[in-house]
């Protein structure tokens, strides 16, 4: 045997130091946490990992990538957010799902947005149709303190109100 194979080997419980015994029962009921919020599937992608901080980086490159994934992603979702637009005959309240989940993504990969950048874009994004209730919006408001949930508000109910007066004209 080398040495290599020596240090492989895991020593017996009692020729452990308190450190290492300390530093196992860690790894013991970190894995059973692991393991125990794991479905069947992903039980399976990280069964043969001898430490929770190989299940871990394991479960992490499964559901995030790699850093050059993570990084191809996030240009990927740049540039859909810097070519969103509201698709014509979309709600308001499918547009924020959609613009929400976008953000989400995006913030999950590491981007920061300002709440005021969040409005501009929104309200960039709006058709001509919305053009009167984007002047008025940013005319009557100061975009860095009203919030993005605000601005849907403001505009679910403008929404609302041109459903009206469109029933009311047929």
């Amino acid at each position: 045997m080398t040495k290599d194979d020596d240090e492989k080997k895991e020593k017996h419980w009692s020729e452990r130091s308190d450190d290492e015994k300390k530093r196992a029962q860690y790894d013991y009921r970190t894995k059973n946490i692991i393991t125990s919020a794991l479905s069947v599937d992903e039980f399976f992608k990280i069964s043969q990992c001898k430490s929770a901080k190989e299940m871990w980086d394991t479960l992490q490159v499964t559901h995030e990538g790699t850093s050059d994934v993570k990084r191809s992603r996030k240009h990927t979702l740049t540039r859909e957010y810097e070519l969103l637009k509201m698709n014509h005959g979309e709600s308001i309240s499918d547009f924020q799902k959609r613009f929400t989940h976008l953000i989400n993504h995006l913030v999950d990969l590491g981007r920061e947005c300002e709440e005021e950048e969040l409005n501009l874009k929104v309200l960039q994004c709006l058709d001509r149709s919305w053009q009167a209730k984007v002047t008025a919006i940013e005319e009557s408001k100061d975009l860095t303190s009203l919030t993005l949930a605000t601005l849907f508000g403001k505009l679910r109910e403008h929404e609302k109100k041109l459903h009206i007066f469109e029933e009311n004209e047929q």
